[in-house]
């Protein structure tokens, strides 16, 4: 190789090593300058927010006063219990649900094995805005109607994805393990108990996250069947803040930023486990 390619294939390097840094920085840029403009303002009073650039430092970045008005005032503190409420027996629920769904079928082998599996597929090809008027006159004959348990019934169901994910860590899993608890006089529960939800770990916090996150900014499904004001979540107490903080954007910029905390926090928690299951799935 002469020298002309080698400084050629130099210059081609370098200006891969740009393009690919510069598309770096710059995508960094279009995520973290939202969430920057959003927390400035969380700090500023309601002349300083106007009158200021949007990305300018605050005058008093000890001023909680937003966040105070935000989670007590605008109701932001009954939204998080009764978020927590839903998200905990949600979350459980289908867990429980999806770990079970996908021990019988990946365990056991029987002639609807597969129609079980379509009937879960099924409903992601539906629109949802095609259910929701036969789902509406279940939840009111039911008489869950404006109450907590609304939502919570909606989000209990193990979806396919769920199911799919546990299947896939069930097959890591050595099947010898199930028979030499058998031989030992174990049942299926006890080997589901003590073998198999033991090791989903992985799994568990994968959903915990893609499961809990749809809950947590969900706001279609408590706005139209929990509509009251002291059975408001996160979503629908952020959406609220339009009518008596209408022209308060810093107030609603505080509210924003109190609801990322926690979504933040578990994501740190549990972000081994989640990188763990997303390549474990993929080597699979």
């Amino acid at each position: 190789m002469s020298d002309i390619d080698v400084r050629k294939s130099k210059v081609r390097q370098i200006a891969w090593s740009i393009t690919k840094y510069a598309s770096c920085i710059l995508a960094a840029l279009i995520f973290i300058l939202p969430i920057l403009t959003i927390f400035l303002a969380s700090f500023k009073e309601y002349d300083e927010f106007y009158t200021t650039s949007k990305l300018s430092i605050p005058h008093n970045l000890l001023n909680f006063s937003n966040y105070t008005k935000a989670f007590i005032d605008g109701g932001m503190l009954r939204g998080f219990m009764n978020t927590a409420f839903i998200m905990v027996i949600s979350l459980t629920g289908a867990i429980l649900m999806g770990a079970m769904v996908a021990f019988v079928l990946q365990r056991f082998d029987f002639k609807l094995k597969k129609a079980i599996l379509l009937i879960y597929l099924f409903p992601m090809f539906l629109p949802m805005v095609t259910t929701q008027v036969a789902t509406f006159q279940i939840v009111s004959k039911l008489g869950l109607y404006n109450t907590i348990w609304a939502p919570i019934i909606l989000y209990l169901g193990a979806d396919v994805m769920s199911i799919y994910i546990m299947m896939q860590f069930m097959e890591s899993i050595p099947i010898a393990n199930d028979e030499a608890a058998m031989l030992d006089g174990a049942s299926y529960i006890y080997i589901f108990n003590r073998l198999i939800l033991p090791l989903l770990k992985p799994a568990i916090a994968t959903i915990i996250i893609l499961r809990g996150v749809g809950i947590y900014n969900d706001f279609y499904t408590p706005f139209l069947y929990a509509p009251a004001q002291e059975l408001g979540t996160v979503a629908t107490s952020l959406y609220k803040f339009i009518g008596p903080y209408g022209g308060q954007w810093n107030v609603i910029a505080a509210g924003v930023i109190l609801i990322m905390i926690p979504t933040a926090i578990v994501f740190l928690l549990l972000q081994k486990y989640i990188y763990n299951g997303f390549v474990d799935g993929a080597v699979k």
